[in-house]
């Protein structure tokens, strides 16, 4: 199972990081919060929207590689993955954001 980190940068702010089961690799992390429990209200955003292939925006960064974001019903991204190097590589980290995170535990490293 894979399991949500919630860590504290250096500026104070709180962020989630999703590791995939196995290999322990981040396949989503989210952007900064002002607090603790707007991180954990992100990680709940994150488990409601991962089904919703809509939610999904496959890109492409400027270096050629692969990645996407997620997002909650009103646009705002809510997670971010790795870069890919393959666009197929990028979708099997969308199907396992999609099995792995509605059931994930979360891990407070702060």
């Amino acid at each position: 199972m894979a399991l949500f980190q919630i860590q504290k940068a250096k500026n104070d702010e709180f962020y989630f990081i999703l590791r995939a089961t196995g290999n322990n690799e981040t396949i989503l992390k989210s952007e900064m919060y002002r607090t603790k429990s707007g991180c954990s209200n992100g990680i709940t955003s994150v488990k409601n929207n991962v089904p919703l292939d809509n939610r999904y925006d496959r890109l492409t960064a400027k270096n050629g590689q692969y990645y996407f974001n997620l997002k909650a019903a009103n646009g705002e991204v809510i997670g971010t993955s790795e870069l890919y190097n393959t666009t197929a590589s990028r979708d099997h980290g969308i199907d396992l954001v999609k099995a792995q995170a509605p059931t994930a535990g979360t891990e407070d490293l702060t």
